[in-house]
């Protein structure tokens, strides 16, 4: 059943066109502001699309049939690294899934371990042994929260019926306890953690199992250094085979290693769309939102995401949401492409598409079961079996993951993520800046396989990174012939003035009204300009950079695990509604260099509009500089007030003020000669 809602405009249309056939006009400044202009209206027509029919969806769990009737569930989570992911969030993630309101007979939990780590296996035994009190512990008070650190860090976790129940206090300080013995075993075996991790080993399964409690299988799939691993898409590949002989759901969680899930009914929600005879012949995949945990009330560098889940919903509409990577409930039979496979397909082509495992092949068929005993314990023949399909040239010999149906729905906000928010997301814009360049390139391979609005929604994601032109030129180029004395807009007493003031301000205000009308503050529509303005300055510009010689040649992208590891220091920094710049220099310097030049070309702007009679002409030019400045203020607190150590070093402050200065001077040579 669904709703629909007024659209939500998020206009990003930043114009300024101008043509002047002035004394002291300078045609190049002129040419890169128009070509700005023209980017700028390209991706403001392609997120009109969003707004064409954004809908909001319900469920009703209470209306599923009985449990008996639930089909089985499979888990996926990927983890590579202990140091950079530290254990005890990943085991949360793995409790918290284990603790799913589902029978527990149907839901299988699997931990890919990239690493082949000693400690992670270590920790998924630990988490094992404690399970067995948490899940009966969070089945018997019928717990909201059901990830142990996330339950244990808030008092608002506890649910109201039990707060003065004596057996409920009792048993949640001896859970505590148990919780507490559990860290204490993690930290203690986590020392050296880098040290444990593996490049080259054979692949290692363990699976566990008892009565109550769903399967926990840990995979460690073959690693050899001469051979490709392509990988968390690898290490899903070896997922979807291993389990496929294990377990064969026909839906699957996917879940990143630092999310947990929120709502423990999640699963039952998304069964109300897969249980539905009319709709779930449609569906692919069940998207949830991640959030993350611990947001401030600052959220300073918008890690609500709602930049993008207020697109969501123009696309749920459409058709449905593209992947966002994890936090969906997956269809099986969608992933493998089979839906309408012959009972009398010839077997040599099916050994084609999914390699040369006959018991893989016959876990396509719907009405195959794994043949596990009564204890679902693997044989020896099982096991021998899983290892093969996790071994490192498994992949090499099929044709594997080419087919896939594109048809989505989205839900409703679930899944939360981990506090710790990388100030740029350069990994996400490089990804999408390699899609706009392939052929997969939405606007061009989307025509005939969707329609064109839809189409028009995946390419203005995809498309995002390009935003970082329009914003260098309008960062640089007004400012530097503001200091030039180079009138590129009306003065004030021009008609047309009215228009650009009129543009500015309706897109900032709409901005404002779509934020608010999504239920955040005031302050947040700031926050989002902020994100968006250093994005562009930073992220933007090495992932677009990084794409465009990734693509001819020059350049190799590489896959950077992102480190989950927290740190005191920012964390209260966050609290606190301070930014941490202590980010590297080269992506700090981009965003203080154009600070320092705006702040810089507004000062000497001024003085010229002062001492001149004709100033009036260029104050248009000295309120875009001045505009950055304001938005931007939190630069300037950690160039130039800050003592703390998420301040902006003088190191970087210094080399950006160069930077700055080198830009102005032969900017202005360029723009005068």
């Amino acid at each position: 059943m669904e709703k629909t809602r007024l659209p939500l405009h998020h206009c990003h249309n930043r114009h300024s066109f101008s043509i002047s056939s002035k004394p002291g006009f300078s045609l190049v400044p002129h040419l890169l502001v128009f070509i700005s202009e023209l980017l700028f209206t390209f991706l403001w027509v392609l997120h009109q699309a969003y707004r064409w029919r954004p809908i909001t969806r319900t469920v009703y769990p209470d209306r599923l049939p009985g449990d008996v009737k639930f089909p089985p569930i499979d888990v996926f989570i990927c983890t590579a690294d202990p140091s950079k992911e530290p254990p005890l969030g990943v085991m949360n993630t793995v409790i918290s899934a284990m603790a799913l309101d589902y029978p527990p007979d149907k839901l299988a939990v699997y931990l890919s371990d990239d690493g082949g780590s000693y400690v992670t296996l270590h920790a998924v035994r630990e988490a094992w042994k404690f399970s067995k009190w948490w899940l009966p512990f969070c089945r018997k008070y019928e717990l909201k929260t059901r990830c142990p650190g996330a339950y244990f860090s808030a008092e608002e976790s506890r649910d109201d019926r039990f707060i003065s129940c004596s057996e409920f206090l009792a048993e949640e300080k001896e859970i505590e306890k148990k919780y507490n013995e559990f860290k204490e075993s993690l930290e203690k075996n986590s020392v050296n953690a880098s040290s444990s991790v593996s490049r080259d080993h054979a692949p290692i399964i363990e699976s566990t199992q008892a009565k109550e409690m769903s399967i926990l299988v840990y995979v460690a799939r073959e690693k050899r250094p001469s051979r490709p691993h392509y990988f968390k898409a690898g290490a899903l590949n070896a997922l979807i085979r291993v389990s496929a002989v294990i377990s064969n759901a026909p839906y699957i969680l996917v879940l990143d290693c630092d999310h947990y899930c929120n709502d423990p009914t999640s699963v039952r929600q998304a069964m109300c769309y897969y249980l539905d005879p009319e709709i779930s012949p449609k569906l692919a995949f069940v998207q949830f939102h991640q959030k993350f945990h611990n947001i401030s009330r600052h959220d300073l560098y918008d890690s609500r995401l709602n930049y993008y889940w207020r697109r969501w919903l123009g696309f749920d509409g459409l058709g449905g949401p593209s992947v966002s990577g994890c936090n969906l409930y997956l269809k099986r039979e969608a992933l493998y492409g089979t839906k309408n496979i012959k009972n009398d397909i010839d077997l040599n082509h099916l050994k084609k598409s999914f390699g040369s495992s006959n018991e893989l092949i016959r876990s396509i068929s719907k009405n195959y079961k794994p043949h596990l005993s009564k204890d679902r314990k693997l044989t020896d023949a099982q096991a021998k079996e899983v290892e093969r399909l996790a071994s490192c040239d498994y992949d090499g010999r099929s044709e594997w993951g080419k087919e896939a149906s594109t048809m989505k729905v989205q839900s409703r906000k679930k899944m939360r993520q981990g506090e710790n928010y990388a100030l740029l997301l350069g990994r996400w814009a490089l990804g999408l800046m390699q899609i706009s360049l392939s052929k997969y390139c939405a606007l061009l391979y989307g025509r005939g396989r969707m329609s064109t609005l839809h189409s028009m929604c995946y390419a203005a994601l995809s498309f995002d990174p390009i935003y970082v032109v329009p914003f260098y030129v309008l960062a640089i180029v007004p400012q530097i012939c503001l200091v030039s004395g180079i009138p590129l807009y009306p003065k004030v007493s021009d008609p047309f003035f009215i228009v650009f003031a009129f543009v500015f301000l309706a897109s900032q205000l709409k901005h404002v009204q779509e934020v608010m009308s999504y239920g955040d503050s005031l302050m947040s529509s700031l926050y989002e300009l902020r994100m968006w303005m250093m994005k562009s300055a930073s992220s933007y510009l090495y992932a677009s950079l990084g794409a465009v010689l990734d693509k001819i040649g020059l350049h190799t992208a590489h896959f950077t695990l992102t480190n989950k590891a927290g740190d005191d220091e920012q964390a209260t920094l966050y609290q606190e509604g301070i930014y941490d710049f202590q980010a590297s220099p080269v992506l700090i310097a981009p965003i203080c260099s154009l600070y320092i030049l705006n702040v810089v070309s507004f000062v000497v702007g001024m003085a010229r509009i002062v001492q001149t009679t004709s100033g009036s002409e260029m104050l248009v030019q000295a309120f875009i500089p001045l505009f950055g400045v304001i938005v931007n203020y939190q630069v300037f607190e950690g160039m130039g007030l800050r003592k703390d150590r998420g301040r902006i070093s003088a190191s970087v402050s210094f080399l950006s003020a160069v930077i700055a200065i080198f830009i102005l001077y032969f900017g202005s040579l360029v723009f005068i000669y």
